[in-house]
């Protein structure tokens, strides 16, 4: 299908680039023109003047921005340019109201949409290797599958609009946990004086073995913050988290200590650092 993406960040340039080698790209936009630009001089794909212009020309619409007002902004401004059946695909990770508005918006264009967040980092992004979990019709999912497989390896439709969304909350919630649990482990193992490298590769060939411990284990003990899932960006997340706890009754005390400690870490100017930069709040109580 001829797909268009909107908001070539980190997680969008890399979702592009893998939309180009699978040959479906054929619109770039981003609110930032250099980003664009760079992407269209980089694949040969045009890059579009507007939103209205982008998806004025594509079949499928992929969408990928920060938060929940963010989405319902592109989602206005390309509404009326859109034609019938044309696939709104919204990879951010936003509230499942926020997707069932949106949803509702492009209906009365006639056009579909899908909640399609997913997981795996600026790795996955880049690799094509992500996770994505989708909400909406069964039938839209069906037609814009093939296209999606060109940016994830796992796809799964897990029920109507919202739900894509819905399950994203819960990844953000065992997320935040993994989070808090390697770095106090980590924190302690080096208060006990271990060598933390041999910690690190006898632990994740074990039963406690996970992608964060792996991805980020060596660079957190190295003070190195820089590359991954921002600060900022989990602790919005995990505010959807929180709404949503709150309109079921559920209580989430892992998710107020995060909060908390992203808070602290944000005020310390660490709010565009990877999440792993909590290690550096634990390490400080050695």
């Amino acid at each position: 299908m001829k797909t268009g993406v909107i908001g070539l960040g980190a997680m969008g340039a890399g979702m592009a680039l893998n939309l180009h080698r699978h040959g479906h790209l054929h619109r770039l936009y981003n609110r930032t023109a250099f980003r664009a630009e760079g992407l269209a001089a980089e694949t040969g794909v045009a890059r579009a003047m507007s939103m209205e212009e982008l998806a004025a020309d594509c079949e499928l619409i992929l969408i990928s921005v920060s938060a929940d007002q963010d989405v319902i902004d592109v989602v206005e401004r390309i509404a009326p340019s859109v034609t019938a059946d044309t696939i709104v695909v919204d990879t951010s990770t936003v509230s499942s109201e926020t997707a069932r508005k949106t949803a509702a918006i492009l209906a009365r264009s006639k056009a579909d949409f899908l909640d399609a967040p997913v997981s795996g980092g600026v790795e996955g992004a880049a690799a094509g290797s992500l996770a994505m979990m989708v909400g909406g019709s069964a039938a839209v999912f069906a037609r814009a599958h093939e296209t999606l497989t060109a940016i994830a390896a796992r796809i799964e439709h897990i029920g109507p609009t919202g739900s894509g969304q819905a399950c994203k909350a819960v990844n953000q919630i065992m997320v935040a946990g993994i989070n808090q649990a390697v770095t106090d482990a980590l924190a302690f193992g080096a208060c006990l004086g271990l060598n933390m490298d041999k910690v690190i590769e006898v632990i994740a060939r074990g039963a406690a073995a996970n992608w964060f411990l792996d991805h980020r284990g060596k660079t957190m003990l190295a003070g190195d913050y820089e590359k991954g899932f921002k600060v900022k960006l989990h602790h919005k997340d995990l505010l959807i988290c929180t709404e949503m706890a709150r309109n079921v009754n559920l209580p989430l005390p892992i998710i107020e200590a995060t909060l908390r400690q992203y808070r602290r870490l944000m005020a310390e100017g660490q709010g565009e650092k990877d999440i792993s930069a909590l290690y550096r709040l634990k390490k400080t109580q050695e």
